[in-house]
């Protein structure tokens, strides 16, 4: 069994399948740290402590899964928690030469980290966080996409914003 394993993202938002990914890690480690990063390439939809709030109520009730957040390099987070496992998702083979490329760089940094594939299940595979927003910025329905407190709250962010 993996003792600690940290799931990196920006998580904006979380959708089944970020959650597919993770209890599917659940059931193979000790301890799970779901990390938002917060990337200054992306403006997010959400802040942080929304993102946080909507992942935490959709782990919670899996035990061995907490939810954190770190800025700057992702190995000096692993570091600091003292873990040395990446899990990351895999969609489609278009994600994996970005992956691979980040897993070789992660590497560089921290010879000690090792990064694993999880391939999502296939119900998953077109899904992802900027679809979801989209389809809810036009008034689509989400709730087979994401969990009940993600579609409240994107449902509230794009009316108000739509009422501007």
């Amino acid at each position: 069994m993996l003792r600690k394993a940290v799931y990196p993202g920006t998580f904006d938002p979380v959708t089944y399948g970020h959650l597919d990914i993770i209890k599917r890690v659940a059931n193979i480690c000790d301890k799970l740290i779901v990390a938002i990063a917060q990337n200054v390439a992306k403006v997010p939809l959400f802040t942080l402590e929304e993102r946080l709030e909507m992942l935490r109520e959709s782990v919670k009730d899996i035990k061995n899964v907490y939810v954190d957040h770190f800025d700057g390099l992702l190995v000096d987070y692993l570091k600091r928690v003292e873990a040395k496992i990446i899990i990351r998702g895999l969609r489609a083979v278009s994600d994996f030469e970005y992956e691979f490329q980040q897993a070789l760089a992660n590497k560089k940094l921290y010879p000690e980290c090792e990064t694993i594939f999880l391939v999502t299940d296939s119900k998953y595979a077109y899904l992802s966080s900027s679809m979801v927003k989209e389809i809810a910025k036009f008034g689509g329905c989400v709730k087979d996409l994401v969990p009940d407190i993600v579609a409240k709250k994107l449902y509230i962010k794009f009316r108000n914003e739509n009422a501007k």
